[in-house]
């Protein structure tokens, strides 16, 4: 199956980025069309149909989600779009802002419409310099063009949009932690209900979507709901774009259809496994899902299809591990992580990443003993759904999965004190 152009069309085109191009080849016809011909809930209601689903990690239907704010509430409403893509092994995002970022704001537009938002940010991570001054110049060039602002596209509705950078904390991914941070706030998850839909940005309904997500919207629209959810697998519809990592021989951006296999993606798109070694392991969409095993290569990139093997799609994220990767060392890395970006407001998260990376440390450095690798069994069943956001069932997920199906390297380095 080759690789459907919706988005990468535009990836390594230095012309794409400015506005001059992007409208002589299509760019807001979309957001025109959805202004001149539908109404704000045949918008939501063409989304919703398309089978669009949230691609920042928990795959939620995207026009349902719009569902949930309020019409009648005396409040304004907001967008916030998840730009700060943190998760270890996830870079498409990126892509789409440095190569695209006109997609990205047509996208915002037409979400605003549909919802009735007059406000939206765009949360930018901070390490992604040149991504963000692209964008800010791309909005300033739509700002210049009468594209947004009090008269957007020249019809009867205001919208501004803002960057707002990040200080590189991976918590400010997390829904919630974004909005406490885009309020000036220690980036801390909040207690759910009340959901954002209804108690958001600033105390006021607000949509959180991510910049892959936002970015479809324009195609939907131009070419149909059912073209997109056709180009899908089962309730997912459209593509998505992989980033795929590790040890192949061409890692990069891939768009592909949703459902696509692992062995297409790694094989006939990644080039195969580097030196011509063998595939051992296949972390499927960032370091918070399960990793799955050599054999499981066959599944399908799908959101249920994944979780029905008890992992996940995640952010598409695709890390590949072939036969002479540590396990042992591997997870030990991915602790880390977690561990130092736990934002400490749960126990079981703060207490719990940080007590699994030091008995890994402690089996990495020889100092091991067997009881320590049933110790983190434990605690990979203590940490899950302990937590108020995913970051500990992250920790637990990634920490369970190894163990599950590597156990026996982890026994062996904990009693030799070597992989």
């Amino acid at each position: 199956m080759p690789i459907v152009k919706v988005l990468s069309e535009f990836f390594g085109n230095e012309q794409a980025r400015e506005l001059k191009w992007r409208l002589k080849n299509g760019g807001y016809e979309a957001a025109r069309k959805a202004f001149r011909e539908m109404k704000p809930d045949e918008v939501t209601e063409e989304v919703i149909k398309s089978n669009l689903r949230g691609l920042g990690g928990a795959g939620f239907p995207t026009g349902r989600k719009w569902t949930f704010v309020p019409k009648d509430s005396d409040k304004p409403k907001y967008l916030a779009v998840n730009c700060d893509e943190a998760e270890p092994g996830t870079f498409k995002d990126r892509y789409i802002v440095e190569w695209d970022p006109h997609r990205l704001i047509e996208g915002i537009i037409i979400c605003s419409y549909a919802v009735g938002i007059h406000t939206a940010y765009i949360y930018i991570r901070g390490e992604y310099v040149r991504p963000w001054e692209r964008l800010e110049k791309a909005i300033g060039e739509a700002y210049e063009a009468g594209i947004l602002g009090k008269k957007v596209l020249g019809n009867d509705f205001q919208l501004d949009v803002f960057t707002h950078r990040g200080a590189g904390a991976y918590i400010c991914g997390e829904e919630t932690g974004l909005l406490e941070s885009l309020e000036g706030k220690k980036g801390w998850p909040r207690l759910k209900p009340p959901f954002p839909a209804l108690v958001g940005a600033f105390g006021c309904p607000t949509v959180i979507n991510n910049v892959e997500t936002i970015s479809h919207l324009p195609k939907i629209i131009e070419k149909g709901s059912q073209w997109f959810a056709d180009l899908g697998f089962e309730r997912s519809g459209g593509t998505r774009l992989f980033a795929l990592s590790g040890c192949v021989n061409k890692p990069g951006v891939y768009e592909l259809p949703s459902g696509t296999p692992f062995r297409e993606l790694i094989y006939d798109h990644g080039g195969g496994i580097l030196d011509g070694k063998e595939l051992k392991a296949i972390i499927p969409g960032g370091t918070s899902a399960a990793v799955l095993s050599a054999d499981q290569v066959d599944l399908p990139m799908d959101f249920d299809a994944l979780a029905k093997v008890d992992s996940m799609a995640g952010s598409g994220a695709v890390i590949i591990m072939d036969e002479d990767v540590c396990m042992v060392k591997a997870l030990h890395n991915i602790e880390d992580f977690f561990a130092h970006e736990s934002c400490g407001q749960c126990t079981p998260c703060r207490e719990g990443t940080s007590w699994v990376y030091r008995i890994l440390s402690r089996i990495v450095e020889g100092r091991g003993k067997p009881p320590d690798v049933e110790t983190l069994r434990g605690l990979s069943k203590n940490m899950s759904g302990t937590s108020i956001c995913a970051l500990c069932e992250g920790a637990s997920m990634a920490l369970r999965s190894f163990l599950e199906k590597f156990g026996d390297e982890f026994d062996y380095y904990a009693k030799y004190g070597r992989s």
